[in-house]
């Protein structure tokens, strides 16, 4: 159900904004998920974990929790008119009444583990610092009260700080005699960035520690827990029991996190925008969580806000200007042989078929080509196949909409680039220059069976291919420019020598055309007179057809 106090002549759409209360006082859209508040109860889990990609509203998941139970907040107006508030009983009982700790860790990061250890001791000495009244109080033990004062003035030991929620979930039991709900998102925001820098070990020592507040306490009524990966339970919740993980296979609260086809229809339904629906299932749907068609909210409402403020504007990509997507290029790096073949399928259209390991251990995500995929797919970049099953953990995946795949093709131009960039192309740019084509279209060839085929093999790709192998290389590279009585694919100019060449791209359906098409290339460039321009400049001017057909090629000048 998507719900607004009132509808006004332009409505906002909460654009960077995952703080529950601010959405709801501002008067912003907001698509309603307070059941899971519901069903969060009836649960009976001591300990829940969510794990979904980024940008699926976890952190404003969870800021909606903390509104509805802190027993510090009167937050009865934010949810009139949700779903949650007809269940008066429930209100009653639940809203308001129970004291809330409430703890992110996504802005704890560094390069090396001191730096972002001193992250993680202010975040906790902010979290403290909302509780002075703690040790005014008479009972509190004076070890206790020390303790409290350190972490608040970034002084604690390192066992200090492992014993910090702990220490907080029993004051302020002991405060209100009431147990405690602790909300902690993006749990693994620390470890991520550990791996990637090399403290790992450190790190998972310290947060290991903290996580020991989850097990046999008494004090706790419930905690919620967010992340984008599932890390083995043995490595960092030792101990902890009645822990329920909920994944992107589980078939449970799948509505909660993203968008259902259903919210975006009426989403798109108030902005005037239902003709849309269209383009924004192809660029945004496609994810399948435990069987859920859902949509990536973010890119949901960040196209509603365009769409509204500049009228009817085409999808963009979001999602690639969020926070970078080097996870994807980490692994083609480490794994690019073994992983071209199925990233080719993919990009196509096709799907693959995988064994997908969910519970995983940052330190050791490169270790292999199956943890590779897995992380793929739990971090949203691909999706299983809605119809397939999950079979001894082997799932059918697939490029789950329009703008990822644009993320893959951006991101494997850039490892084409930097690849290219590394390789020695002496002797492909001597050939240009002698005009050998046999020796151009022997080290092209080379090239291209070196390739990750980012597009389904038409010129549009054999184009940028062309143009990323003098890229960088000292070259002038001009593609699709005007010249002579029509427009040249690509023309190369090497201005210290005063030479200049042309190529005309064309591709072959079949292998048997490779000659035929060439010969159509360079035909193009003599009937339009692609060279006439650089006559008078350059003292050499060299023209070449190219056809391509898959991996193969033939060049004729």
């Amino acid at each position: 159900m998507t719900w607004m106090n009132s509808f006004t002549a332009k409505l906002k759409m909460p654009i960077g904004i995952s703080d529950f209360e601010t959405i709801r006082k501002r008067n912003a859209y907001y698509v309603d998920k307070s059941s899971l508040i519901s069903e969060l109860i009836n649960s009976m889990s001591a300990v829940t974990l969510f794990t979904r990609p980024r940008r699926f509203g976890k952190t404003l998941t969870m800021s909606m929790l903390e509104s509805f139970f802190n027993i510090e907040k009167n937050s009865k107006n934010l949810f009139d008119g949700l779903e949650i508030s007809k269940n008066e009983a429930l209100c009653a009982t639940w809203m308001n009444e129970y004291p809330v700790i409430s703890l992110t860790f996504k802005e704890i990061e560094g390069l090396d583990f001191e730096t972002a250890y001193e992250y993680l001791k202010e975040v906790l000495a902010d979290l403290f610092s909302q509780y002075p009244f703690l040790i005014d109080e008479a009972s509190t033990a004076e070890n206790d009260k020390e303790l409290f004062y350190n972490l608040q003035n970034c002084s604690a030991t390192k066992a200090g700080v492992k014993k910090s929620l702990k220490l907080l979930v029993k004051l302020l039991f002991n405060y209100y005699g009431k147990p405690v709900i602790l909300l902690l998102d993006e749990y693994d925001v620390p470890l991520a960035k550990a791996a990637d820098n090399g403290y790992y070990k450190e790190m998972l020592d310290i947060m290991r520690g903290i996580l020991q507040v989850l097990k046999d306490n008494n004090n706790l009524a419930f905690a919620v827990i967010t992340g984008c990966l599932r890390i083995s339970k043995e490595s960092i919740f030792t101990g902890t029991n009645n822990f329920k993980i909920n994944t992107i296979t589980s078939k449970r609260f799948n509505e909660y996190f993203g968008f259902t086809e259903r919210e975006v229809k009426e989403l798109l339904q108030d902005i005037n925008a239902s003709s849309q629906y269209d383009k924004v299932k192809e660029w945004y749907d496609g994810y399948n969580f435990g069987g859920v068609e859902i949509y990536c909210p973010w890119d949901v409402i960040n196209y509603a806000d365009d769409f509204i403020n500049e009228d009817k504007v085409e999808p963009s990509c979001y999602w690639n200007n969020t926070s970078g997507n080097t996870i994807i290029r980490s692994f083609i790096d480490r794994f690019s042989n073994e992983i071209r073949d199925d990233f080719e399928v993919l990009l196509k259209g096709g799907q693959i078929q995988k064994t997908i390991k969910e519970d995983l251990t940052y330190d050791l995500l490169h270790s292999s080509e199956e943890n590779f995929w897995s992380v793929l797919y739990l971090t949203g970049y691909l999706t299983m196949v809605k119809e397939s099953k999950f079979i001894s953990k082997e799932i059918t995946l697939k490029i789950p909409n329009k703008e990822i795949r644009e993320i893959f093709n951006d991101t494997i131009k850039e490892w084409f680039a930097t690849t290219v960039g590394n390789m020695n192309r002496n002797k492909l740019f001597q050939a240009i220059w002698n005009a050998d084509v046999a020796t151009i279209t022997e080290q092209m060839t080379k090239i291209l069976i070196r390739t990750i085929s980012y597009y389904d093999y038409r010129e549009d790709f054999y184009h940028a291919f062309l143009v990323g192998i003098f890229t960088g290389a000292g070259y002038s590279v001009k593609s699709n420019r005007e010249n002579g009585e029509g427009r040249s694919d690509v023309v190369i100019k090497d201005n210290n020598n005063m030479r200049v060449a042309i190529f005309e791209v064309k591709y072959s359906e079949k292998k048997a055309y490779l000659e035929k098409d060439c010969d159509r290339a360079l035909d193009q460039i003599r009937d339009r007179q692609y060279f006439v321009e650089f006559e008078d400049e350059y003292e050499e001017v060299f023209c070449y057809g190219i056809s391509f057909w898959k991996k193969r090629c033939l060049v004729k000048g």
